[in-house]
């Protein structure tokens, strides 16, 4: 198999290279499927999938020389063909496309005398693109869908608590750094937020409810668990949950 490209002199050159193979391949595993299949005759000798700088792809024999001018990909990916369901063989071919071209790009990197941080940019670089498995299995758009939709859920979540934020930061009555925090700080307290149970129902916190702390068990409850509101809250300096008041009271 012919090298292609080169020569690399940057990472740059080299995730070019990475890109157009990995075309080539994602082709071949979807819109030229058909073709693909038909090429991969079990009755055929040992026969590998190459994806080519070129945005092509080719299936064809190993390369006869050894050492071998680029890392080799899975060798015989056509005696599986007929022993598994088409879509898992597709899947089981892309795992291995995704492995080749990795060893081709770290390959270049190591033979053009990449340094760390050439390296790192280049995984970096490689590691944004969905895998040629995610693409053909079609979990990159499963994954795109629920980042959006994640986003869209947490900015109308945003959008329910930030009215309330003032009144329950100024008597601290929320959940500690709930709306103090902001960036990774503040994704980390909301999710440990999410494990707190309120002291009456022992349901889950949610943000978009109000939640009073008691200053003496310091438990949190729902405020209407409580009979709490927020409006209330604002003018309690010490808040005892009705355990505690009850306890106080027997001792006496």
């Amino acid at each position: 198999m012919d090298a292609g490209g080169g020569p690399f002199r940057t990472a740059e050159d080299v995730f070019r290279d990475f890109r157009g193979r990995r075309a080539g391949m994602i082709k071949a595993l979807t819109t030229d499927v058909e073709k693909f299949y038909q090429q991969c005759d079990p009755e055929k000798e040992n026969l590998c999938l190459y994806g080519l700088p070129t945005e092509t792809w080719e299936v064809t024999l190993p390369a006869e020389e050894v050492p071998p001018e680029l890392p080799e990909p899975a060798l015989g990916i056509n005696f599986a063909r007929d022993g598994m369901e088409e879509k898992d063989w597709l899947a089981l071919v892309a795992v291995h496309s995704d492995a080749w071209l990795l060893s081709v790009a770290f390959y270049f990197g190591a033979r053009f005398g990449f340094d760390k941080e050439s390296r790192r940019r280049l995984f970096n670089m490689i590691n944004n693109l969905p895998t040629i498995y995610e693409v053909v299995t079609g979990t990159a758009k499963k994954q795109s869908k629920e980042k959006t939709s994640n986003s869209n859920s947490k900015n109308k979540s945003n959008s329910k608590t930030s009215r309330p934020a003032e009144p329950q930061a100024k008597v601290s009555k929320m959940p500690p750094k709930e709306f103090e925090d902001s960036g990774a700080e503040g994704e980390e307290d909301e999710e440990e937020h999410e494990n707190t149970l309120c002291g009456a129902c022992g349901d889950n916190y949610a943000n978009d409810e109000f939640w009073i702390c008691c200053d003496v068990c310091e438990k949190w409850f729902h405020g209407k668990c409580v009979k709490i509101t927020p409006a209330r809250a604002e003018h309690i300096k010490q808040y005892k949950c009705p355990s505690c008041s009850t306890s106080k009271r027997a001792r006496v």
